[in-house]
């Protein structure tokens, strides 16, 4: 069956003859707008609120109880615990159909918070052993924010929804510390998508483009993501005689740069962009002493099996080559945070109308480039069709290109968008519901 909407959303059958969803539906973006600039404010508060007081993975209590506390109000079912803090709120509508899901996600970031405004986080946490600050550096403060005003809106419109809207808050979407398990895969082992069993998913990141622009592309759009861990074993000396042991402090300077021209020599990025970076290098005690271990860090991104296989194994032989010729030793892991995100073509077309409603005509586009940024809300495509689409975030008159981004201490982000977002969610739910209700 084919879906098309038009300005009442009208639903159309298979012998192609009108077939009107219900009066309340008629006026369907009017009502949620009203309801979005009516709860703009209190959207803004949560947001502020959850960016001064932010929580990292698997660390996200206040958050997930003020989740909880909020959602119980607006009248619907809540589970707590998923996934550590996860939280899930079902509102039921007041006719049968099927269940959607709405999803956002909670945890920050072990970042300085540089932005200078009055409700900047002045948080510390621990992460992997060190006390660090701590920020909303990606925006989930927003998202969070969002989507409980979502929950706001739809929960006014209760009796004329058919079929239950499920909201996912779920931690650890920048991946659990080293050692624990957390984020989207663990919220749908523990049920995030049953009870009611969801047949479709949308859910939205705010990044630093123009201010209430919607983006996003059909089926490959965001990277998938490795973490990628280097352990260096050598032969500790004074740091004046190197000649009497093996320097992988040289050696891991050498592995860097190596590791650059892998991506930029080595592999053809004309037919699929790549990235391997290494972000941490971390070993010695003393000024004077070449350690004899030494540990590097960092991320990969591709866009495929064929490409990750291939980015590990030159990788793996570099790093091992190399150490060699050290006199050293490496050993090279590799382990998947997110799998490619993945957007349904068909729900990417359907839903494109609906997107140019929340947002308005000229600010939505299909037609993004690929994002080397990785997101587990991958996670949830593999098991139900999904879209997931970026909201821009930039002041009016700002150069998306030229402010901080996403994960920098001056990431920040102008929150009248928000209200955008809001209406994103809400009609992307509606719509969801019908579309499911039809097949």
């Amino acid at each position: 069956m084919t879906i098309q909407f038009d300005r009442r959303f009208v639903l159309m059958g298979l012998a192609g003859a009108a077939m009107p969803l219900p009066v309340w539906a008629q006026d369907l973006e009017a009502r949620v707008a009203t309801l979005a600039a009516q709860y703009q404010p209190k959207v803004v508060a949560w947001r502020r609120d959850i960016h001064q007081n932010p929580e990292l993975s698997n660390r996200e209590v206040r958050t997930g109880k003020l989740i909880a506390k909020d959602l119980k109000r607006m009248g619907l079912s809540v589970r707590t615990g998923l996934a550590g803090n996860g939280v899930v709120g079902v509102l039921k509508g007041g006719k049968p159909g099927p269940a959607i899901a709405l999803r956002a996600d909670m945890d920050a970031l072990p970042v300085e918070d540089k932005t200078g405004e009055p409700f900047a986080s002045k948080a510390m946490g621990e992460y992997e052993g060190k006390a660090v600050p701590v920020t909303h550096a990606c925006g989930h403060d927003a998202h969070v924010a969002m989507l409980l005003g979502a929950a706001e809106v739809l929960s006014q419109m209760k009796a004329d929804i058919a079929g239950d809207i499920v909201f996912i808050f779920q931690p650890a979407e920048e991946g659990p510390p080293k050692g624990e398990e957390g984020g989207a895969d663990v919220m749908i082992r523990d049920g995030a998508l049953d009870n009611p069993k969801v047949k479709s998913i949308f859910g939205i990141h705010v990044w630093p483009g123009k201010p209430g622009e919607l983006l996003y592309r059909p089926e490959g759009f965001m990277a998938q993501t490795d973490r990628l861990e280097i352990q260096l074993h050598g032969v500790q000396t004074h740091g004046s005689r190197p000649w009497d042991g093996v320097d992988i402090t040289a050696l891991a300077a050498d592995i860097t740069q190596t590791i650059n021209q892998i991506t930029s020599r080595r592999l053809n990025i004309t037919k699929e962009p790549t990235v391997v970076t290494i972000s941490i290098m971390e070993g010695g005690l003393r000024y004077n002493i070449i350690p004899e271990t030494l540990r590097l860090a960092g991320t990969m991104r591709t866009f495929s099996k064929a490409r990750r296989d291939e980015a590990i194994d030159k990788v793996t032989k570099v790093v091992e080559q190399l150490a060699a010729s050290y006199g050293a030793t490496a050993k090279v892991e590799f382990t998947m945070n997110a799998p490619l995100t993945y957007n349904d073509p068909q729900l990417s077309k359907d839903i494109f109308p609906v997107l140019v409603k929340a947002a308005g005509e000229g600010k939505v586009s299909d037609k993004a480039t690929l994002i080397t940024g990785g997101e587990d809300f991958a996670e949830y495509q593999k098991v139900v069709p999904g879209v997931f689409c970026f909201l821009g975030i930039a002041k009016p008159g700002e150069d998306p290109e030229k402010i901080p981004p996403n994960h920098s201490p001056y990431f920040n982000i102008y929150e009248p968008a928000m209200e955008v977002g809001v209406r994103a969610h809400a009609l992307a739910a509606l719509f969801m519901l019908t579309r499911e209700a039809s097949v």
